[in-house]
Parts: structure tokens; sequence; C-alpha cells
């Protein structure tokens, strides 16, 4: 959520962002007695390009100091979050801090939570200073699919470290002449659920048919995500982006997966996953996608005593997990009302939705899902729907069916969209909810602060607050 006012960040399942708008008259405070305020300093991420076009490397936090003009030796903690993990780099956080000139005094980890690992970083950094543990922390997170470790055979792996400890000839060459054609076939990284071995994009096509999602829903909804991300992006509205030069190519300085199509050209593609009769199809569903994403969250304290105008309230936070079989997608249905309840607030009083889009299909059933008596009584034991996000509130710049989803930059990218909306807006609470892998959620409260349904609630400020 993100609300006017200061609000306190829990580290629960859920997370709300809260946001004030010097628009608008606070509606109600969020902020608690003797609880420490944590606010978005600034967010920023690379363009997201379509993975094996542009290829880019990972220069986004020198993007925010320069942003931001933060000493470097302010910062006193660094998080990321990725997925695909390459084993040379796998604490990437820390080589990033390194290769942006941070001092090598500065602690950086990785973490990793599926779609929701940047969502993670932010709500440790939210722990760190909330205990007295930090001042300023740098969060973010980072993924390129155009380059992802491919591994040996499971055969050729075991053969290859049989060689090592080979002590004689003999042994060397009987151990080479065992290997077959089947040593050398590739292992690709898994995309599907470990626990069910099925792919998301086949749960996601499930979910849409248990809850009557058609083909044209779903189409209807990927052609408004790519229509308002075009409108946004023409209209300058996307000012997290910054450009940078890669080398031996031009520079890059816009998202290039945001391509509006017509209903009748996306009606010509196949199902993607459930053939012939499935509804999710390329069209309707989020790409593979390159990209990294940083955002500077700090005590307000520390920030206005640095001259910072933060951009919102941090206020609090939930993560749920549901079953990855059938429910994996539903997470933002579960989270959304835990987080609301949290804060006191109600959906009515949202003025700003963000979720994440990994699927039209998962989108228009969890919207079902959250309008229905039936689903609210048999599944999450309440008396009525949690209800639905207006629409006219709901996703107005793109989401990440147009925009792209690296899957460890997109909570960033969430959060401060809902940030920059709400000042745009003059709103003064939002919510971001994040469905991820393994059926789990991340729902953000942010104040204008801002609100966040992946469970996860910040608040920001305006820019003027401070001069009313």
């Amino acid at each position: 959520f993100f609300c006017k006012e200061k609000m306190l960040v829990n580290s629960l399942p859920l997370l709300i962002f809260s946001l004030s708008s010097f628009q608008t008259k606070s509606k109600k405070t969020l902020a608690r007695p003797n609880v420490k305020n944590i606010v978005l300093v600034e967010g920023v991420r690379t363009p997201f390009l379509l993975s094996g076009t542009t290829y880019v490397s990972i220069v986004l936090l020198w993007g925010l100091l320069h942003r931001t003009a933060i000493p470097k030796d302010v910062v006193d903690y660094i998080i990321y979050g990725t997925v695909i993990q390459e084993v040379k780099t796998s604490n990437v956080a820390r080589e990033a801090a390194l290769g942006a000139g941070f001092s090598d005094k500065i602690p950086s980890h990785t973490v990793t939570m599926a779609c929701i690992s940047s969502n993670q970083a932010m709500t440790s950094a939210v722990g760190l200073i909330a205990a007295g543990q930090c001042d300023a922390v740098v969060a973010g997170g980072v993924e390129f699919m155009s380059d992802v470790p491919i591994r040996h055979s499971r055969k050729m792996r075991k053969t290859m470290l049989s060689l090592n400890k080979a002590k004689t000839l003999g042994q060397r060459l009987s151990l080479l002449g065992s290997i077959r054609l089947a040593h050398l076939s590739p292992e690709l990284p898994a995309v599907a659920e470990f626990s069910t071995s099925e792919t998301m994009g086949h749960s996601a096509d499930r979910l849409a048919a248990a809850f009557g999602v058609s083909r044209v829903e779903q189409d209807e909804f990927a052609l408004r995500s790519h229509s308002l991300a075009k409108k946004a992006q023409d209209a300058g509205l996307l000012q997290d982006v910054i450009s940078f030069k890669v080398p031996g190519r031009d520079i890059v300085s816009q998202d290039n997966g945001i391509r509006p199509s017509s209903m009748e050209q996306m009606a010509k593609l196949k199902p993607a996953f459930i053939k012939p009769h499935g509804t999710v199809t390329a069209a309707n569903s989020s790409f593979l996608t390159d990209g990294a994403s940083a955002v500077l969250i700090m005590s307000e304290e520390k920030a206005l005593a640095m001259g910072y105008k933060p951009k919102a309230y941090l206020r609090d936070f939930v993560y749920v997990s549901q079953d990855p079989k059938d429910q994996l997608l539903l997470g933002p249905t579960y989270g959304t009302p835990k987080v609301l309840e949290r804060a006191g607030l109600t959906m009515s009083d949202i003025d700003v939705f963000e979720f994440h889009e990994a699927f039209a299909g998962q989108i228009m059933a969890n919207l079902k899902a959250m309008d229905s008596d039936w689903f609210a009584q048999t599944y999450m034991g309440r008396k009525s729907k949690v209800g639905t996000p207006p629409m006219d509130k709901f996703n107005l710049w793109g989401g990440s069916l147009s925009l792209g989803h690296p899957f460890g930059a997109t909570g960033c990218r969430l959060v401060t969209t809902v940030a920059h909306r709400l000042q745009k807006e003059g709103g003064q609470y939002g919510l971001v909810a994040a469905c991820a892998a393994g059926g789990q959620v991340s729902d953000t409260h942010v104040q204008h602060s801002l609100v966040v349904p992946a469970m996860i609630a910040f608040c920001t400020y305006a820019k003027h607050l401070y001069e009313l």
C-alpha cells in the first residue's frame, strides 16, 4: 500500500507500500508510535529487453548512484535478487557492488525467491533498517535470460569428476572410452516446478480453464497491457528507465517488448502449452526478458538529513504460500485481504494497483477469484469475497506482459511504478502484488504513499510533502 503518512513495515508474508500525495488530503495515518519510518528514495532500472536481442550487462548500480548522487560510503548494505544464477557470480550482489565502485567494506548478499526475488531483497532491506542495523540499503534484482548456464548431462559430469580423480593413464583412458553420444546431451535450466514437474504456463492454462477465463478475455487483457505500456512510454512516464551504452552496440534507452497488436493477429497464434485446446499463447504470456532494477531504501531520518525528498513510505509486507499444484498463481487473491486488514484499509482506499502479469489468464483468474463469495467461503475461510480492483486504477502503465519480466528484477519495477503513479495521479495508497513459482506471493503496501498486494507495504512521499 502507498499512503500519505508514515507506515511501519512488518516482516510478514505480505507487503504493503503506502504513498502520500500533496494533491490529496490524507485519508488516515498508517504511522505507528515509536516505529521507525522507512522510505523509498529512488528506483531505477535498465530497459527491459527481449532475451536474445540486445544483451545488457549490469551497470545499474552506477545509474542509481548517478541519479541519487549518494556518496558510496553512506550505503550500509546491498541486497540483490536473481533466479537463474551463474556459478562464477553466485553472489551477484557482491560482484555488482564491487564493479560499481562501492567500498569493499559494504556487506552484500543475494537472495532468490523466483519471481519475487527483488521483493525479498527490498523487504530484507526494510528489516535491516527497522532493526536499527542499517540506515541506507540498496536493493534490487537482475536476470539475463540471453546467457543462462547450460550444464553437461549428469552422466558426463560424473565421468569428468571421475577423470579428475583418476591416478593412472589406464584409468583415464577407460573413463574416456566409456563416453557415449548420450553423455553429450546438454542439460538446460529447469522450466518446471520441481514439486509437480509442471511448467508455469501449463498451470496458468489449467487455472484459466478452472475459472472459465476465455481465450478472448486473455487476449483482450494482453492487448490492454501493451496499449497502455505504449501510451506510457510515448508520454515519458516510465521515468525509472535509465539509458546505457552496450559495448559494441548502440545506446539502449527503452523497453523493446512493447508491441501493441490486434485481436485478429493474436487470435492466429496457437496454444503454447496445452495443445490443441489450451488458451495460453505467446501473445497473452510474459516473455523471457533481460534486465535489472535497483532501489535506494533509507530510514526517513537519514534521508531527510541528507536532503532527499523520498518518493514513498514502505509500510508493511506479507508473504503467503499456496498449493503449488492447483493454486500456483493465486497468491494475490490470498495476500491482498491480509495486507489490507493489517493496514486497516479496504479495497476502496487503494488509489493505485500494480499486479505482476505473468499471464493474462493468471490475472483474470485472480480477479474472478477475488470477486467470488463461493471461492472466499470455500477456500479462504472468509464470509464474503475479497473484491476486485477497479480497472481504472489497475496497471495503467502496462505490466509484465508488455514491459517484460526479468524474473529477479520485476519487484522493484512494480514498487517504483506505484510510487510514480501515486505522485502523477495524486493518489495516497498503493498496492503491489506478485505471484511466484512454488505457489508463493508477495504483497506490499506503499503510501504517498503506496500499497502493494504481493503482500509488501511501503509508504511514499509526494515531492512537496514537506512544503504543505
